[in-house]
């Protein structure tokens, strides 16, 4: 069911419940007050008749028969009264041989007033007293007036209850149309946008009710799909691309070595060539196969509890094998006392890689292969600072120094993919760090990780 109609169904659900509410207490107060009325009426015409009868000498039960044909009497009208020991002394009506139970006559003189009805006609007894003696007077007739209004006023509640339900189905109709025409806007404009256009965007209307804000967060998210797919082309094409210019060396190198025959130095010399080639391919696969892993998601990632120290230190030591050139220097600010707080909750193989593109970047940049490691704790967690005196990276590039196969202008002559700060960052959010890099150009870099502390 289409929310519209929805809408308009609960809407109708409601207001029929107050209306059925109110016209069932309007109906029940209006019975019992007409009710109340007529029994008001019988006692006055029963102590009137009694009256007449008990305390007028001159009036006997003919007279009495004669007053009441000749008075207003109510429909249906029937009056009995019955003296002390409950013998009928006076019926209004002569021709009915109605006779009240001995029951009924003495629940009145018990209670001194009952109430009660018979095929809707209402019946009152009550007991009339005259110097020491106790009267019964048995008055009944039928509300006609009383019921045909009650009647008339049911009519008109259930004729009102259904206009009303009907206006408010067709208004409730018409004004959730009005009012979901904004979201069919949006519909209709979202069902426009594909893959090809993802640079579209949703009219964001006033930008203050609910709609609005739906299609501000449905921007927000067409602007991270247009930059993930923009990412995933310039990720492949840059990949292709690295991938075929060692390929086309590696294939050119063969080409020129099969033209004639050549020395044994010279054959050396081409395959070393080619291995080294080879070399670099391999390590650009390496850096896209980790960059997926890091792109897992995080409850895919097998991580176990680690000490900080240890992870940076194995790293030292595992560099300077490969590259003993390289200087790594490590300090310790405020070394803390409680050895849990070296901990963290992560993957050591990611986290390593982390480091090592950090490192290997500061100390394959710096002047004299040198980085400063500096590690700091707090009651959150820890802060890895590393720190070289190299060429820099300039205002203009640093915002891009994290997109994968992006290399700043100035590090073209190093070797290298661009591969690993993209890497690095993706693996420190996927451990709820941080990362923050600042330089300034010729003089030096500073990259911030921070690592949440497991608590």
């Amino acid at each position: 069911m289409k929310i519209r109609n929805k809408l308009t169904l609960l809407f109708a659900l409601i207001v029929s419940g107050l209306l059925i509410a109110f016209s069932l207490s309007v109906y029940i107060l209006s019975a019992n007050f007409r009710t109340d009325q007529f029994y008001s009426r019988l006692k006055d015409r029963a102590i009137t008749t009694a009256r007449l009868l008990l305390a007028v000498k001159e009036v006997d039960s003919g007279l009495l028969r004669i007053i009441d044909r000749n008075s207003l009497l109510l429909s249906q009208e029937h009056i009995l009264i019955y003296n002390n020991d409950n013998e009928l002394i006076y019926n209004s009506l002569e021709e009915d041989t109605t006779n009240i139970s001995l029951n009924i006559i003495n629940k009145v003189r018990l209670n001194n007033e009952l109430r009660y009805d018979i095929n809707d006609k209402e019946i009152l007894g009550i007991q009339f007293h005259k110097e020491t003696k106790h009267f019964v007077v048995i008055a009944s007739a039928y509300d006609m007036y009383g019921r045909s209004k009650l009647q008339f006023l049911k009519l008109i509640l259930i004729i009102g209850f259904i206009l009303s339900i009907t206006i408010i189905v067709f208004s409730g109709l018409i004004y959730s149309a009005q009012a979901l025409k904004p979201i069919s806007k949006v519909i209709y404009q979202v069902d426009a946008i594909s893959a090809t256009n993802l640079n579209s965007r949703v009219e964001e209307g006033n930008r203050k009710d609910e709609i609005a804000l739906l299609a501000i967060t449905f921007n927000k998210m067409l602007s991270r799909l247009e930059s993930s797919f923009n990412l995933q082309k310039n990720f492949v094409a840059n990949a292709s691309h690295e991938l075929r210019t060692p390929l086309t060396v590696i294939k050119g190198q063969i080409e020129v070595a099969l033209l004639k025959n050549r020395t044994q130095i010279e054959y050396e010399e081409i395959l070393n060539s080619i291995h080294d080639d080879i070399d670099n391919m391999n390590s650009l696969a390496n850096g896209l196969l980790e960059l997926a892993h890091a792109s897992k998601d995080v409850s895919e990632i097998t991580k176990n509890e680690l000490r900080i120290d240890d992870i940076i230190w194995t790293v030292q030591t595992e560099m300077q094998k490969k590259k003993s050139y390289y200087k790594i220097l490590i300090e310790f600010d405020n070394f803390p006392d409680n050895e849990n707080d070296l901990l963290i909750f992560g993957n050591e193989h990611l986290i390593k890689s982390a480091l090592s593109n950090i490192i290997d970047n500061s100390c394959k940049y710096s002047s004299d292969n040198t980085v400063n490691i500096k590690i700091s704790f707090n009651k959150d967690g820890f802060l890895l600072e590393f720190s070289d005196k190299g060429i820099g990276i300039s205002d203009s590039e640093i915002n891009q120094i994290f997109e994968p196969f992006y290399r700043a202008s100035n590090a073209k002559s190093q070797k290298g993919h661009g591969l690993g700060l993209s890497l690095t960052k993706k693996i420190v959010e996927l451990h709820n760090g941080k990362i923050l890099i600042s330089s300034k150009i010729n003089q030096e870099t500073k990259v911030v990780i921070f690592f949440p502390k497991l608590i």
